[in-house]
């Protein structure tokens, strides 16, 4: 594998795939470094002078703070972000060969009463107010503990749902609207067999507010109602108790692929993101949307300065002008806060070869693939399209994943360059290492290498269709990392948006 990656003939920069020593001569063009190049970063290709445009994936990412020599090292101290217009870019769409490949189109999954499909089989209890939070993690513990002692083989475990949010805020507008989906996403998620939401009774977030449709498989209790914490414990441990036999006798049966929701996601990025496990994770949904199933992209803070890209592969304007609108929303929010978009990347993200906002969106939108954009919308919105869908959301993984899984995701792929233990309860999570060094130093949390890309092992499309199976794999019941590990308790994330009053 060549020391140098040029991703584009527009580029005037190349990646590095190794640490490169000063005065390395390096590349085609034999270019002799002015300083140490660390893995994953950038180096000058072609004299660059002050002001010039910075090209990546030829695309702008950035300006020239000053001028650049062939082979200087191209980072935060000599190139920053700027604003310039962008037109939205055309690209073929992808056409995935089907009878080339002989890809997984079924998968075995639990078929709900209402139709939807869950990968995993878990009761939930949901906290509608933080003040409940600790009842719903005491239910949880007890049942769970109980769990261990008996033999329910097709549940999967009690899932505590608690978070921050529910009081202490508006009782209508966007606020309470976003949180009203969020926590309806959950209660009724297929990998849930049965439901239980518990309220304080006081609270913003009135129980009533859920109470919109009659299911037995659903329960709701207050509470002040119950007579305090210990006695709602141990009553609806009872219930829970009740109704483990009825949990358990959901089995696995064989399913279409286009049951299919992929959440995608990426986390602790680094320059390798946007040339392997993005791209490849790409080309896996792909396939996915080929065969009928579902994927979601989201993070709108991290598509910024990439917006073109998905507003290209679509022909319906509206959908065009959701993303613009998105994104003028988000720049308004972090200007009133005091910041702006150009806040990322994270000091992770530029230790890992990251330098603007602009380049890591680049990285970030090729996680979703070529597919056409079937539909745009809100963060917790349940997908009313099949195909490659955009959600609105912060950047911040565990409230985007939220927003994902409440939105109808089953399946969660996470690329990582710089590493992570994530884990999310009730769905499982693939997470994907960009680089092999990082893969190598945490295989107790990384289900699949992307880093052989860099290696010269694998292509990215090899790679992409390793995630597939992998997906399809996760969704039949095989376990994650995260999942050995016992992770995804706490990672219940729901956007808090608006003043706390």
């Amino acid at each position: 594998m060549s020391r140098l990656i040029k991703l584009s003939k527009k580029d005037n920069i190349a990646v590095t795939t190794e640490n490169i020593p000063k005065d390395t001569v390096v590349g085609d063009n034999q270019i002799k470094t002015k300083t140490i190049i660390p893995p994953g970063h950038k180096i000058a290709i072609k004299e660059i002078v002050k002001g010039e445009k910075i090209i990546k994936y030829g695309q702008i990412i950035g300006e020239a703070l000053n001028n650049i020599d062939v082979g200087e090292h191209v980072h935060s101290d000599n190139m920053t972000f700027i604003e310039f217009e962008r037109n939205i870019f055309k690209e073929s769409f992808t056409n995935i060969d089907e009878k080339n490949h002989s890809f997984s189109q079924t998968f075995q999954g639990y078929v709900r009463n209402d139709g939807k499909v869950g990968t995993r089989n878990y009761i939930g209890i949901v906290s509608t107010v933080n003040c409940s939070a600790t009842v719903v993690k005491l239910i949880a513990n007890k049942i769970n503990n109980y769990l261990n002692q008996q033999s329910f083989n097709n549940i999967d475990g009690a899932v505590c749902l608690k978070h921050s949010s529910g009081c202490g805020m508006s009782t209508n507008g966007y606020g309470m609207e976003v949180f009203y989906r969020t926590i309806e996403g959950f209660k009724n998620h297929p990998n849930f067999s049965h439901v239980f939401v518990i309220g304080l009774g006081c609270e913003c977030a009135q129980i009533s507010l859920f109470q919109n449709q009659k299911s037995s498989n659903v329960k709701y209790l207050n509470i002040q109602d119950e007579g305090g914490s210990k006695s709602i414990v141990n009553k609806c441990f009872k219930m829970i108790c009740e109704i483990l036999p009825e949990a358990n006798s959901f089995k696995r049966t064989s399913l279409p692929v286009e049951k299919l929701t992929v959440a995608l996601q990426c986390g602790g990025s680094d320059a390798y993101s946007g040339i392997t496990a993005n791209p490849a994770l790409g080309y896996a949904s792909d396939i996915l949307v080929s065969l009928g199933g579902s994927s979601i992209l989201s993070e709108t803070p991290e598509i910024y300065g990439a917006e073109h890209l998905l507003k290209g592969r679509t022909n319906e304007k509206n959908l065009q002008d959701k993303i613009d609108d998105y994104i003028s929303w988000w720049q308004n929010y972090t200007k009133i806060n005091g910041g702006s978009l150009d806040n990322n990347p994270s000091p992770g993200n530029k230790k890992g070869g990251l330098t603007t906002i602009l380049e890591k969106s680049l990285g970030a939108t090729a996680k979703s693939g070529k597919s056409i954009l079937a539909d745009v919308i809100d963060y917790g919105e349940q997908l009313k399209i099949k195909g490659f869908n955009f959600m609105n959301s912060p950047g911040y993984d565990p409230v985007s994943i939220t927003g994902q899984v409440a939105s109808g995701a089953n399946v969660i792929c996470f690329t990582t360059g710089r590493g992570s233990c994530f884990g999310f309860k009730p769905v499982p999570s693939i997470k994907i290492a960009t680089n092999s060094y990082m893969f190598n130093n945490m295989q107790d949390d990384m289900d699949i290498n992307s880093g052989t890309i860099i290696d010269g092992l694998e292509s990215i499309e090899e790679n992409g269709i390793q995630i597939y199976e992998s997906i399809v794999a996760t969704a039949s019941g095989k376990k994650t990392k995260s999942e050995n590990n016992g992770y995804g308790d706490d990672e219940f994330n729901p956007w808090v948006i608006g003043a706390t009053l």
